[in-house]
This record gives C-alpha cells, sequence and structure tokens, in this order.
C-alpha cells in the first residue's frame, strides 16, 4: 500500500511539472533553460526520482548510499517548502506557478509527503556526519549554476539570487543565511536519522 501512495503522489508531481511546462512553452518567446533552472523544479524531479527508488528497491537492500542519497532528497524537498512559505509566497507570477494547483503540489504537497514518507519508512542506516556536507553540496552547485547562466542570460529564478536587484554582496549575505539554515536542517535530519536507523 505504501508503494502504492508512494507512485500516485510521484505521478501527481510528474503531471503538474509537466502541465506547468506545457503551459509556459506556448509562448513564443519563453527560455525552456529557465523552466528547469528553479530549485523547486530540480528538486521536485529529484523527489519524483526518490519515490521510484523506493518503490523499486526492497527496504531490505538499501545501502547507506541509498538512505543518504534518499535523505538528501528528503532534505531539498524540505527546503523547498520552508523556502516557500518563508520568503515566495505570494511571489507566484515571478515563480512561474500562477496555476494553484501545480503551486499546492510543488511547493507544499510534495515537501509533506517527502518528509512524512522519510519518518514513516525511515534509513536502515546510520549515517556519518560528513554526509550533511555531501547533501549541501548541490544547492552550492545549483548557485553557483545559477549566478553563471543569471550573468549570461540576465535572469534569476528567485529574489534572493538576483545580482541585477542586491547585487553580489546581496546575494552572498543571503547565500550564507541560507546555507546555516540548510547545515542545521541537514544536521537535524542526519541526527534523527541515525536515532530511527537500527
Amino acid at each position: 500500500m505504501l508503494n502504492v501512495v508512494r507512485l500516485a503522489f510521484a505521478s501527481a508531481a510528474i503531471v503538474a511539472m509537466t502541465y506547468q511546462f506545457a503551459t509556459l512553452n506556448v509562448k513564443p518567446d519563453y527560455a525552456k533553460g529557465n523552466f528547469f533552472s528553479f530549485f523547486t523544479i530540480q528538486s521536485n524531479i529529484i523527489a519524483v526520482a526518490a519515490l521510484f527508488a523506493l518503490v523499486l528497491v526492497p527496504r531490505a537492500r538499501r545501502t547507506a548510499l541509498f538512505d543518504g542519497a534518499r535523505s538528501a532528497a528528503v532534505l531539498y524537498m524540505a527546503i523547498t517548502g520552508v523556502v516557500f512559505a518563508l520568503l515566495l509566497s505570494g511571489l507566484q507570477e515571478d515563480l512561474q506557478t500562477t496555476i494553484p494547483w501545480v503551486d499546492f503540489v510543488v511547493h507544499k504537497l510534495m515537501p509533506v509527503v517527502l518528509v512524512a514518507d522519510w519518518l514513516v519508512d525511515p534509513p536502515r542506516h546510520r549515517l556519518p556526519r560528513w554526509a550533511v556536507l555531501a547533501w549541501l553540496c548541490y544547492p552550492l552547485a545549483w548557485l553557483g549554476y545559477t549566478l553563471a547562466r543569471g550573468k549570461a542570460v540576465d535572469w534569476y529564478p528567485y529574489p534572493f539570487v538576483d545580482v541585477s536587484r542586491i547585487g553580489y554582496d546581496g546575494v552572498l549575505a543571503r547565500s550564507v543565511v541560507l546555507a546555516i539554515g540548510f547545515a542545521a536542517a541537514g544536521a537535524a535530519l542526519l541526527w534523527l536519522g541515525n536515532r530511527r536507523a537500527k
């Protein structure tokens, strides 16, 4: 039954992202790369992959690497939900998620689903402390990509990384604050996961 639920939520995310992309893609001047540059879209794609992996790999066969990768997906979706709630709520026009049900699925539903699934079916293995640093590599890589691409195409997905508005100093200051928050969330996830792992 749990796997059926996972497939249902993964399918809902796929439908939501596909519908959103199709709706935006009808605009002749729409840059497709912009859609896939949102952390929200990337983290939802990772979440879908994680849910499918959980269905395909029985619990008894999950390795520590599997648990680490899955926990990373949970962290990224938790970040997506919290950052949207605290910093981006009400900016759906800028985030290109003006369709209410799509906005609900990618920003609210999927973060809750990934965290709840992780709590119901916790990791099997205790993970080392450096796992937190490994989890942070992707958000840092996304930031580097976003700044490089933003300079090239003059477009940034979120206000807190918009160099044209707040400058590199402003982006750096906000990024440091967010990185501290991400690290704290990762540490909490690791602690709880290790306590629940056999």
